[in-house]
């Protein structure tokens, strides 16, 4: 196995709500390298023995997600709150989405009448993870894969308006197959740009279902009246080729995979899920 695989901790939510110690105990015992955080639970106030304990159960901190709504509504601000993560332990804080209106061609995207505005909010964000020595990830869904009056897709107008010395790309390779492109030729294009990697696999058929994107926080009315079928599954046991987007990593330099899977499926629960992928992707040969 050519690279350590960690799980992205919002795919065991409700385990760790309810028994973080015994849920990250579980992870190790799986064969998980690493973890990435989505929040820190009772640690908020105590970040680092949160690092203590991860690593005492013998796995690696290695990325958070952040929302952009965290960096504003801190009272410490951009600073409290990358100094929060960086006691984590983490190498990568990742902003996870964002939301239509702060999106490149948006009205909150870089007008300097907006305060706060996204491409502002990003670069101090950025500029402040570099000094402290983690770097700032953005993580896809599929509508980033709109195309603007440019011709570019939104995610790549994001991509490029901020150095990529500070900013680098979590790609989602879900999203990134259901915005339309291969994604093992996409994870090569950001070839040194693409520190983590994020494994994610489903099933579908017909079209998107509405409100996809429920779990965030986003109402979309994609999909239409025909009958149709999407389930996120365990890694390998999708439509995804799994081997070809692991050796796509490894050829574009990422340092770690980070399986996800938003919701269980096929009767399993969320600790199941994560068993299979982990053996799946533990029992190749890349």
């Amino acid at each position: 196995m050519a690279l350590p695989v960690a799980i992205q901790l919002y795919s065991l939510r409700d385990e760790m709500e309810k028994d973080l110690v015994g849920t990250l105990k579980a992870v190790k015992e799986m064969g998980y390298d690493g973890v990435e955080f989505a929040g820190l639970f009772d640690y908020k106030n105590d970040p680092a023995a949160l690092k203590a304990l991860v690593e005492e159960i013998g796995l690696v901190p290695i990325s958070a997600h952040v929302t952009t709504d965290e960096y504003m509504c801190d009272e410490g601000g951009v600073d409290a709150v990358l100094d929060r993560y960086q006691a984590t332990g983490v190498k990568y804080v990742v902003v996870p989405y964002l939301m239509e209106d702060r999106r490149p061609g948006a009205a909150r995207w870089n007008d300097p009448a907006v305060p706060n505005n996204t491409l502002d909010l990003l670069t101090r964000i950025a500029k402040g993870a570099a000094a402290r020595g983690m770097t700032l990830l953005y993580h896809n869904h599929d509508f980033e894969f709109k195309r603007l009056d440019s011709g570019k897709y939104i995610l790549e107008e994001l991509y490029d308006s901020i150095p990529a010395d500070i900013f680098q790309s979590e790609l989602d390779t879900c999203w990134v197959n259901i915005g339309g492109e291969i994604p093992a030729d996409y994870v090569r294009k950001f070839t040194g740009r693409a520190p983590v990697v994020h494994l994610k696999d489903f099933y579908m058929t017909g079209s998107l279902p509405k409100h996809l994107y429920a779990l965030i926080g986003i109402d979309e009315e994609e999909g239409d009246a025909q009958e149709n079928t999407f389930e996120f599954r365990p890694v390998g046991h999708g439509l995804q080729d799994m081997p070809a987007i692991l050796s796509a990593a490894v050829d574009a330099g990422a340092g770690w995979v980070v399986v996800e899977q938003d919701e269980p499926s096929a009767g399993m629960t969320p600790m199941e899920c994560a068993k299979k992928s982990i053996a799946y992707v533990k029992g190749l040969d890349w």
